[in-house]
């Protein structure tokens, strides 16, 4: 039993639970104390003094401007010196919250936490003092000896759950706090991955694509020139030939696929263009955004754009696409429209629903018309940050 007198934790929650008093009665009387007294007499002056004392009346009104105007600031003062007593002496963090009126409330209770809290527990630690002068005491300080601990941890954790309920962020700022964070770290993701696309297809473009380059325009230039070797070796290397110029279109298809190098040298426009030139069905595009918008919201412009004409192309049944790009105010609006058979749905598989994403993941938002019969149109809007 006597064993919880002598951890640092008892002594660090007694010390809070002494410190407690003169801050509560502090912050009481500068939260409640002051301001309500000045406005008392401010009003009793009004109501009930003489004319003699008309200085003293204009005195009190206009303290009561300040000492209410002040009110929040010495209300998150006083919660700055409360933490500081928490993260001091209970090794306790307590996030400051936005709202001072529920830091008021704390400062109001923290009166009588203060006071019952240092009461008890100097009540307990002092018998002992008092069963010294007083032998006869020893019975009862005894038992108050072994619950002083026990006293000043119980007030530790009451203040602290006050503390944590009133100074700390209340649930709503918690959560938007959380999910500030989670935005913060989604966008962080986003760019990492764009970034990564990019260093992968400079390495690709600057590495592997150049030795292709190489060995097809060597073989194509024996293909050429070897006209006197037998029909195997010959064969063999028109084979050879082939399967490198395939593989060279496959991979610029692949690098052009990962992150389109005439996006970052020209723009979405060229890019945008350059997609249209490819498709198998014609394509009509209009850009028209003044400047450019951040890298990672024109890569997820291009590929919305990319897939949907696969999309089109492969389901759609169309003879023609539009794809227009504007910007209104502080969005980046990219509508794609066909005149195929429509009735396309989210979640009719997972072209739609990549398109959706994409856009999802920037905090962009996604619009599918598709009626039955057509034409289909895909509405994209972009957060266009710069």
């Amino acid at each position: 039993m006597l064993s919880a007198l002598w951890p640092a934790r008892t002594w660090r929650a007694t010390l809070h639970a002494l410190a407690g008093l003169p801050l509560g009665v502090a912050a009481f009387a500068l939260t409640c104390g002051l301001p309500v007294g000045v406005g008392y007499s401010a009003i009793w002056s009004l109501l009930y003094a003489s004319g003699d004392d008309l200085a003293l009346t204009i005195l009190f009104v206009v303290l009561t401007v300040p000492a209410t105007l002040s009110l929040p600031r010495v209300v998150r003062g006083l919660s700055a010196v409360q933490r500081r007593r928490f993260r001091a002496l209970l090794d306790v963090e307590i996030t400051p919250s936005h709202g001072w009126w529920r830091q008021f409330g704390y400062h109001v209770l923290s009166l009588f936490i203060g006071v019952s809290g240092a009461a008890a527990v100097a009540v307990c630690w002092s018998a002992t003092l008092l069963a010294w002068a007083e032998p006869a005491y020893l019975v009862l300080a005894a038992p108050a000896l072994v619950a002083a601990p026990w006293v000043a941890r119980v007030v530790a954790r009451a203040d602290t759950a006050a503390a944590r309920a009133l100074l700390g962020p209340s649930r709503n700022e918690e959560l938007s706090e959380r999910v500030e964070t989670l935005s913060r770290s989604r966008a962080e993701v986003v760019a990492a991955t764009d970034a990564e696309r990019r260093r992968i297809e400079r390495d690709l473009h600057d590495g592997a694509q150049q030795r292709l380059v190489s060995l097809a325009m060597n073989l194509g230039m024996a293909r050429a020139n070897l006209t006197d070797l037998p029909a195997p070796a010959r064969q063999a290397i028109v084979e050879a030939h082939d399967e490198a110029t395939q593989a060279l279109a496959e991979l610029r298809e692949f690098v052009r696929g990962l992150h389109p190098a005439v996006l970052d040298d020209r723009g979405l426009d060229a890019a945008l263009s350059g997609i249209a030139a490819r498709a198998p069905v014609p394509v009509r595009v209009a850009v028209s955004v003044p400047g450019r918008c951040s890298p990672v919201v024109e890569a997820v412009a291009y590929f919305v754009v990319s897939e949907a004409l696969t999309n089109i192309a492969r389901h759609a049944h169309a003879s023609r696409a539009e794809v227009t790009v504007d910007r209104v105010a502080d969005r980046l609006r990219v509508v794609v429209t066909d005149d195929g058979r429509g009735g396309a749905t989210l979640g009719g598989g997972t072209g739609l629903r990549g398109l959706a994403q994409r856009a999802a993941s920037v905090d962009g938002t996604f619009a599918l018309h598709s009626p039955a019969g057509g034409p289909t149109t895909v509405t994209v809007e972009l957060p266009c940050g710069s």
